[in-house]
């Protein structure tokens, strides 16, 4: 079963009955999730963008976005408007199949794995971590790689607390450290 036919089965239920939520529309569920991918030196060499974008691509199914520096910081030698990243940001089906093999594929193939660490909440019941190389996904092929980069996922959640948004990532399959 999907992940988005079991939440409106079995998990929103079960979460109205742990919170004592009075409306189905207290409910927390998953809003989006949001790949984003820092990259510094793509100020000297515009090539490293576009391998940037073809690989946020190729793990999404979806094209990402350039994001630009909003303020000249002379120190790391970057001005207004430069690229610096890109992200993508997922909603609906496209959202729920990249939690998918994100939990299920994907996260079990890191070296020594116990889990994700259930210190990233924000404290609004948005819940983010971060991946040190995008080798972990098996779209990714590793002969047609130039450099090795990690990634931050943020999934935003409609959860008033942190407490209601790690029950709901647990219920949808999310596999935090006990």
């Amino acid at each position: 079963m999907r992940l988005k036919e079991q939440y409106k089965t079995e998990i929103a239920p079960a979460l109205m009955k742990k919170f004592g939520y009075k409306s189905v529309m207290q409910i927390p569920r998953l809003d989006k999730i949001v790949i984003n991918v820092g990259c510094g030196e793509a100020r000297d060499n515009p090539k490293v963008l576009e391998a940037i974008l073809g690989d946020l691509a190729k793990i999404t199914g979806q094209k990402a976005v350039i994001c630009k520096a909003k303020k000249s910081v002379a120190n790391f030698k970057v001005r207004a408007g430069m690229p610096i990243g890109a992200k993508v940001t997922l909603r609906g089906d496209r959202m729920y199949d990249f939690m998918e093999r994100l939990f299920y594929v994907a996260l079990p193939r890191v070296r020594d794995f116990h889990g994700i660490s259930p210190n990233g909440f924000d404290g609004r019941g948005n819940y983010s971590f971060g991946l040190k190389d995008q080798l972990i996904f098996p779209e990714i092929d590793y002969d047609k790689i130039d450099k090795v980069r990690g990634m931050d996922i943020s999934f935003v959640t409609t959860a008033k607390t942190d407490e209601e948004a790690r029950e709901l990532l647990t219920m949808l399959g999310a596999p935090f450290t006990r």
